[in-house]
């Protein structure tokens, strides 16, 4: 049986309706507006990763040239601090106490990038200029930077009055039960590693733009985010503590989000404070290296781990002690990442007993918060590097350790150790069908072909699983505009993902309109009550469920009032190409008629909302074949081959470039970059000059495919897929690093990023040995 896909709807590849702005330059993003009378704001930083501070003077910084305005926190007390609401519950079943981001802080500074002091002048040039002249006083402290280090005796103390660099601790699992299934096991497999700490590197660094409407008595801030309703809520009444309408929120254009532009950053209140106190618009603008220095960061765990098995190489338990770094102070969501990672522990594997440990801890450096995929990376990256060292211990190939691991079909729905309710999966599917796309099995040939050129060729696979779109809702409203158009109003906010497309589409397929008579608004708290924002790749799973069934909602509006004009029965009305007819004959009425002889204006609005009771697991296989020039360490990723469950595809060319971008941003971390700080808490990689980014040519051409087991969790059987590249990608690059480096030298370990000079140490080191 064939199955028509629709020329715009669900399964359409539709090219993306918003590139031809974004391609010739007619984006609009929050550094583009400039009402008139628009001031500049200045953050000065600390330059010192631990010091107490006094400022003596800002008399000459306010009688600079240009300066309209200087803030220190001693002008904005009433200005309440940033707080985590994400503590979970820990064994004693206690929260621990938040450390809090004061706007600008008072005597203490705790990281380079620190706020002291807000300058606002005509120019970011003269707000630059007085911030020097601010008469500063530090007294510099010890810093502690490295995670593997905030814990030991003697340690500098980021709160000194906390007595240690514990932020909290959680437990997952049981331990009695895993202590039992590590008192039978036979055999044992055991890592230690570090997770590098990355900056995201948005492609737009962030701004924000603050308002005062006098006649309206409200605030209003223009920035790019992941979300405007949770910015408000936080903004208004944790901040300032007004009510939330007292301020608008608005979100144009974004050049990238990846997590770091969900949360509220200090410069969005202050430009608010500044823009009230001196009735005109005050804008803040970014630059490179203060996004290296304060936006929140991601990663950095040091984690050890084992896993008990029997003489068959079949999983008994797991154990994890991971110590995760907050930074100086608990981000937004930055306590919960860590836990919510460690949720999915077990990954596609029927492990029968499971004992976690996360201990979070301070340090003088940017605090760290969710970065694309939030936690889910960092635990399948250790699930999937410590399944390749069962493979080597056991003396297995890395699928056949797998194969005998698995969840089977039959098991699902599959309750985890954690209580994750995992619904469908054929993860030896996916993975039999990367293999074969991959050419495993001529792996050995190739293999050969590399030795006889002096080169070391690997192999890795990650066999991946992730929890994303979770549990909730995404209200959706579409209405029948004059010109048979239609709007469609969604609170989630789109970072360059394709909303616009893949929302319309669909809204299509419910119409049977074009698209591009399909306008999406997203990002302004006045146009829409509430909204979830974008993250955790819940966008489409959820957003377009609701969307689909608002565009379903207005047909039947539409088809009632066609069939009232029309003098016809509403079933007998079918929508096409933006006209409704009787079904079997020529009569028939376009939108803009419709819309026309509608009697009152809720007869030509939509609204749908689906609301999700469990989270999507989307799954699957992921193969890196690369090769290593000994002599340099130079690593080379030859090819990749991809096969994902996503459920559902809505656009295939959409999906894709999630997948590219994601497996892009893995490799990154393993193979080039890593945030380097040094002991006294200077950040060393402060720029592109010493941070590496992926580059084109660092990446081939990839093999994607999907092999979809529709999710019965959601509506549609869409799983997501924002975030699954990056998961699957870094495990998959580094076991084939790990392959490559054992086979030709017996190296079972290396840190990431496996940068040249750390693989040649690496080769280096054992040959010597």
């Amino acid at each position: 049986m064939t199955v028509l896909t629709p020329k715009f709807g669900m399964g359409a590849s539709v090219l993306r309706v918003e590139d031809a702005a974004f391609i010739t330059g007619k984006g609009r993003y929050t550094d583009d507006f400039a009402p008139e009378g628009t001031l500049h704001g200045y953050v000065l930083r600390s330059p010192m990763a631990n010091a107490g501070f006094e400022i003596a003077s800002t008399d000459a910084a306010r009688a600079a040239p240009g300066v309209h305005l200087v803030l220190t926190g001693a002008d904005i007390a009433h200005l309440n601090p940033l707080k985590s609401p994400a503590m979970q519950r820990q064994p004693d079943g206690t929260r621990a106490p938040t450390r809090d981001i004061p706007i600008l802080c008072r005597d203490q500074v705790r990281y380079v990038g620190d706020a002291i002091a807000f300058v606002v002048a005509e120019s970011r040039a003269q707000a630059q200029d007085a911030a020097e002249l601010i008469d500063v006083t530090y007294e510099d402290r010890p810093a502690i930077a490295a995670t593997a280090d905030a814990l030991n005796a003697g340690a500098p103390l980021v709160w000194p009055e906390a007595g240690s660099n514990k932020s909290f601790e959680y437990l997952l699992g049981e331990r009695d039960k895993a202590e039992a299934a590590f008192a039978k096991a036979t055999r044992f497999a055991r890592i230690a590693f570090h997770n590098n700490r990355l900056v995201c590197n948005y492609m737009e660094p962030r701004a924000a733009l603050g308002e005062w409407h006098a006649d309206e008595d409200r605030l209003v801030l223009t920035t790019g985010s992941q979300g405007v309703h949770s910015m408000r809520r936080i903004i208004a009444e944790q901040v300032f503590a007004m009510p939330a309408e007292k301020l608008r929120v608005v979100t144009p254009d974004v050049g990238g989000g990846f997590g770091p532009k969900t949360f509220v950053y200090r410069e969005y209140p202050l430009v608010l404070e500044a823009a009230k106190r001196l009735g005109r618009p005050v804008k803040w603008t970014g630059d490179r290296a203060e996004h290296f220095m304060t936006d929140a960061q991601g990663r950095d765990n040091q984690v050890e781990a084992e896993m008990a098995m029997d003489d068959d190489g079949r999983f008994l338990g797991l154990r994890v002690a991971i110590v995760a770094n907050m930074g100086a102070y608990n981000s937004q969501y930055g306590p919960f990442i860590p836990f919510v990672g460690a949720t999915m522990s077990t990954g596609v594997y029927d492990i029968e007993a499971l004992d976690v440990s996360i201990t979070g801890v301070f340090t003088n450096t940017c605090p760290v918060d969710a970065y694309r995929g939030a936690g889910r990376p960092e635990a399948a990256f250790l699930l999937e590097k410590l399944v390749d060292e069962c493979a080597r211990e056991i003396g297995l190939a890395p699928d056949e350790i797998r194969r005998r691991n698995f969840i089977r079909p039959e098991q699902f729905p599959y309750r985890t150790q954690t209580g994750r309710l995992y619904d469908v999966g054929e993860f030896e599917g996916h993975m039999d069908q990367a293999m074969e796309r991959a050419d495993w099995t001529g792996f050995a040939a190739r293999a050969a072909d590399s030795r006889a050129r002096g080169r070391l060729r690997g192999i890795g696979m990650a066999t991946y699983i992730e929890a994303c779109a979770f549990a909730g809702s995404e209200p959706a409203h579409v209405e029948l505009n004059g010109d048979g158009t239609v709007t469609l109003r969604i609170g989630t906010q789109s970072n360059g993902q394709g909303h616009a497309t893949a929302y319309a589409q669909f809204v299509s397929e419910k119409l049977d309109l074009p698209i591009d008579r399909i306008t999406v608004h997203q990002g302004d708290t006045d146009a829409l009550a509430a909204g979830g924002g974008t993250g955790g790749s819940r966008s489409i799973p959820l957003g377009g469920v609701s969307a689909a069934r608002a565009g379903e909602d207005l047909a039947g509006k539409i088809r009632k009032i066609a069939a009232d004009e029309l003098e016809a029965a509403a079933a007998d009305i079918e929508l096409v190409d933006g006209t409704a007819r009787i079904v079997g004959t020529d009569r028939s009425m376009d939108f803009a008629a419709i819309a026309k002889a509608a009697s009152k204006p809720e007869d030509l609005q939509g609204m749908g909302e689906f609301v999700q009771d469990e989270a999507t697991y989307p799954n699957g296989t992921h193969i890196c074949e690369l090769e290593i020039e000994p002599q340099t360490g130079d690593v080379e990723i030859l090819a990749y081959t991809i096969v994902d469950d996503f459920g559902a595809t809505v656009n295939p060319l959409l999906l894709a470039g999630q997948v590219h971008g994601g497996v892009v941003q893995g490799a990154g971390q393993a193979l080039v970059e890593d945030t380097v700080y040094a002991e006294d808490g200077q950040l060393i990689t402060a720029s592109f000059m010493d941070y590496a980014m992926p580059r084109a040519d660092d990446v081939p051409s990839f093999s994607f495919e999907t092999r979809n087991v529709p999710s019965t969790t959601n509506a549609l059987g869409i799983k997501g897929a924002g975030e699954a590249g990056t998961i699957g990608a870094t495990p998959a690059v580094m076991n084939a690093v790990t392959d490559a480096l054992y086979r030709g030298y017996g190296i079972r370990h290396i840190d990431m990023p496996a940068t040249p000079s750390r693989v040649w140490q690496a080769i280096k080191d054992a040959a010597t040995a």
